[in-house]
């Protein structure tokens, strides 16, 4: 039967590659397996006949557990038992075993319940994706599609002739149109579109690599100049805070000191005046050196950033390039 297949396989190139010689043969496949394991409709409904299967081999082993202990007993009691009894018990083992295997066949078979279901499951599945492979080949001019995971022996496949992620986003596309507004719809196959351009050539796939890099890197560069500003924002409000305190505390201070008896407390008032003044330089030249620490933290901290944003650069660039080179050496 496969000999047939690939010779009338065969005799269709053949004559297609005859009767258009002004264009190339195009041929693409897909992978069913991973089409179905994608669709959320068909993992949902697989796992919850998984559940079910769960359920047949729990009653399974149930069914060995009761004839297994039967067994025993009979082998513990034989010796007391007379030969109609043992004939009887060894008839109900052996019926139990019978009806087990039954429903084990029932339920797992080559043609139970679980094989059945599964079928059932992937039919509507299948139709669909039958109908987005006749349209995506009928839009690009695809002259054959085969299943990869058929019976049809494929002993090599480039991948970018595989249309499997086309076919996907074609049946969510579809599941989801009935949501989306005009608009929506609108932006999403100019998205689909610009997927499938890259998914049909490698080129483009390796530069929107290059451009979704560099989006990071300047996304990642904007995260980081905007966490610096919200540091310097809170360190000028702490410092606001800090003198507004302080402005305070000597408030406070002024106002204490005349509270203390008669004229006496002049002299102690001029005294005081003086101290205030002296100690203010050692804090305002604190505050200076901590202000040219954070300035130079700061500044090393946006140097250490700068050179791994070039360092990234370089090693995308270096990448592009091993990837161009190895595509010229492919193609040549």
């Amino acid at each position: 039967m496969r000999r047939q297949f690939l010779f009338i396989f065969l005799a269709l190139i053949v004559a297609n590659t005859s009767q258009a010689q002004t264009r190339s043969t195009r041929i693409g496949y897909i992978d069913m397996e991973y089409i179905l394991e994608n669709v959320s409709d068909y993992k949902e409904a697989t796992a919850q006949l998984e559940l079910k299967a769960q359920k047949w081999k729990q009653e399974i082993e149930s069914k060995k557990l009761e004839i297994n202990t039967l067994k025993e007993n009979l082998k513990a009691e034989k010796a007391l038992l007379t030969k109609e009894l043992i004939d009887e018990r060894e008839t109900e083992i052996k019926f139990l075993e019978t009806e087990m295997l039954d429903y084990q066949q029932k339920q797992f078979g080559a043609d139970g319940n679980l094989i059945r279901h599964k079928t059932a499951l992937a039919k509507p599945i299948q139709d669909q994706v039958f109908t987005a492979v006749q349209d995506i080949a009928e839009a690009k001019n695809y002259d054959f599609v085969f299943d990869k995971s058929a019976d049809l022996t494929m002993l090599f496949s480039n991948k970018r002739f595989d249309i499997s992620d086309q076919v996907i986003r074609v049946l969510n596309r579809t599941d989801k149109r009935e949501q989306l507004t005009k608009k929506q719809l609108k932006e999403q196959e100019a998205k689909e579109n610009i997927e499938n351009a890259i998914d049909e050539n490698p080129a483009l796939k390796d530069r929107q690599k290059v451009l979704d890099d560099r989006k990071a890197a300047r996304e990642k560069l904007i995260q980081d100049r905007k966490l610096e500003q919200e540091a310097k924002k809170k360190e000028y409000d702490d410092k606001r805070k800090a003198i507004a305190a302080e402005r305070e505390a000597r408030k406070n201070g002024t106002v204490s000191e005349p509270a203390k008896t008669d004229g006496t407390t002049a002299k102690p008032v001029e005294t005081t005046e003086p101290k205030t003044t002296t100690v203010e330089p050692p804090a305002t030249s604190s505050k200076a050196e901590e202000r040219q620490k954070l300035f130079e933290q700061r500044k090393k901290e946006l140097e250490e950033r700068k050179k791994k944003i070039l360092e990234e650069r370089e090693a995308a660039k270096k990448a592009k390039e091993a990837e161009t080179q190895k595509t010229n050496t492919t193609n040549n």
